[in-house]
């Protein structure tokens, strides 16, 4: 299955955190190895079909991540 989704592709976990607080779309995502910067809504909508990923956030200075539909 081949789902689309509008998203800013990253370099890094750290790029893709600051590229979304900074743009104000405020997700920051690793789906298939990438890292991606991604609003809200698009997040929703690959939870709700059930596509694997993992938020990606800055816990006091450590990157951590947190899986969906694990």
């Amino acid at each position: 299955m081949t789902i689309e989704f509008k998203a800013v592709e990253c370099d890094s976990a750290h790029d893709a955190i600051q590229h979304a607080d900074a743009s104000g779309c405020g997700d920051a995502i690793r789906l298939g190895g990438k890292y991606y910067a991604i609003f809200k809504a698009e997040t929703d909508r690959l939870a709700a079909a059930g596509v694997e990923f993992a938020y990606v956030c800055d816990h006091d200075g450590r990157i951590v991540t947190v899986p969906v539909n694990d």
